[in-house]
Parts: structure tokens; sequence; C-alpha cells
């Protein structure tokens, strides 16, 4: 997984500055690349590199950040052709030949510089129908989900993602069709499919269903490779394909019947 990267864990990867290296970053920005030089300093992150940049280079650089620890993601941008966390992704562990290449997220609206307009990213999210249904009557007390339960277990690991936008960058699909829901919106799905609250699951399964739903997944595994939190959207994709086949054989097996009848 691509964050956090921590020096110890890099097998020997890891190049620490030697006293006085630089660093050259390029940029891209208005549809080329700027370059800048930075002093490489030790356990430098890679939005420790880009907040100086902007603070005494160019205070025009636009980008995005908020908490600096890893749990809003709003940092994300391409990093040598990746996207990561960039406060939580060190320079030696990305840039051993001195050299760093950063890009606005892909797959999503340039506002300026770095930072990406994110509204396509969330209208897949209601696409997907990723809100919550309680029904028309819902229970009273609160509802009683066993840990061990296979639904609870089946939805753990998803319910822990952030919408950070890495997934959606990484994902080849969503850059040849830009209908495609995306791992995000499709990864929210399943955890409400698999929720013993929610009252939407048929809806949910039909709008997730169509040419731009998860059929469409390719499996390439790039969403699950490439996300911060060690999320596998693959399989919940997959667990959404078994859900939307069955749902679309009881649909038939209905028909069936009422022409039989």
């Amino acid at each position: 997984m691509n964050a956090p990267i921590s020096n110890a864990a890099l097998n020997g990867r890891a190049v620490e500055p030697a006293t006085g290296a630089m660093l050259t970053v390029r940029i891209r920005r208005d549809g080329g690349f700027q370059t800048f030089a930075v002093a490489r300093r030790p356990a430098q992150t890679i939005l420790d590199v880009v907040t100086e940049i902007q603070r005494e280079q160019d205070p025009t650089l636009a980008y995005r950040f908020a908490c600096r620890v890893g749990m809003c993601g709003s940092c994300a941008m391409m990093v040598n052709g990746r996207p990561r966390w960039t406060c939580r992704t060190r320079v030696a562990a990305v840039a051993a030949s001195d050299g760093l290449t950063l890009e606005p997220l892909r797959n999503l609206p340039v506002v300026k510089d770095l930072a990406v307009d994110m509204e396509p990213f969330f209208e897949k999210w209601t696409a997907a129908h990723g809100a919550f249904e309680p029904g028309d009557a819902p229970t009273v007390d609160f509802a009683v989900v066993a840990p061990d339960s296979p639904e609870r277990r089946a939805v753990d690991a998803g319910i822990e993602c952030i919408n950070c936008g890495v997934c959606y960058a990484a994902c080849d699909v969503v850059t040849w069709n830009p209908d495609y829901l995306g791992p995000a919106a499709l990864n929210r799905a399943w955890t409400l499919v698999n929720d013993v609250r929610d009252r939407g699951r048929e809806a949910r399964l039909e709008a997730v269903s169509g040419d731009a739903g998860c059929q469409s997944c390719h499996t390439h595994m790039s969403c699950t490779e490439s996300c911060p939190k060690a999320l596998a959207p693959t399989f919940a994709i997959a667990g959404l394909k078994r859900e939307t086949a069955k749902a679309s054989l009881r649909r038939l097996g209905a028909r069936r019947f009422r022409r039989s009848a």
C-alpha cells in the first residue's frame, strides 16, 4: 500500500539527504511543467516540499491540505505518476534520484495547479445510492449487529474509507469511461448492501448494475494497490457483481412465474 511509508520499512531503498543535497521538483501547471529546487531534509514529506515552494518561492501555487496527519486525505496528488497522500509520503521513499514530479489527481477536473474539483467524484457517490436509507418506518430502537456476524465482517474494512479520491485517480476504467461510478462509490454501495438496517438494497443494486456500474470493473486491482488505508475496493466490487447477478436472476424468475401463472 502506498502510505504511510516509513524509512524503516523501505529495506534500504530510502535515500536520506547528504549535506547540501537538493531536490528537483517538477510541478504540472497550466498544461506544462514548472521546475523548482528545494533542499532535501531528513524525514521530509511531499507535502513539506509543496508547502516550502508555496511559502518561499511561488505564493501563487495552489494545492490542498488540512490535517497533515493522514486523516482527511485532502492533500492527495500524483507523485511520480502514482496517487498518494502527500502528508504521509516521505521524499526518501519516492525520490531516490533527486527528482520529483507532482501533478493533480487524475480523472478529475483541475481547478488550478495541484487542486482538483471533487464534485464529479461525489456525484458518483450519489448515483451509487451512497446514503443510508432508513425506510418509511425506521425502528425506534437501535439495531443490534453482532461484531462477528457475516454482515458486519463484510463491511468492516469498507467503512474506513474517507473519500480522498486516491482510488478514483488510480482507476484506469474511470480514465477510459468517465461515466464509470468508480471504486469509492461502489465500495460505499457494498457497505450499505451489507447493512442489515438499510432499506434501499434493491434500488442500490439496480443503480450499480448498469453500464457504468460494478460490471465495468476490469479487476486491475489499481484501487486496492493504491489505497492509503489498505482497503480493498476491488473485493467490494466483486461482492456487488455477485449480488447484482443474484438480483437479476430473482427478477427474471419473478417475470417467468407471472407469465406462467
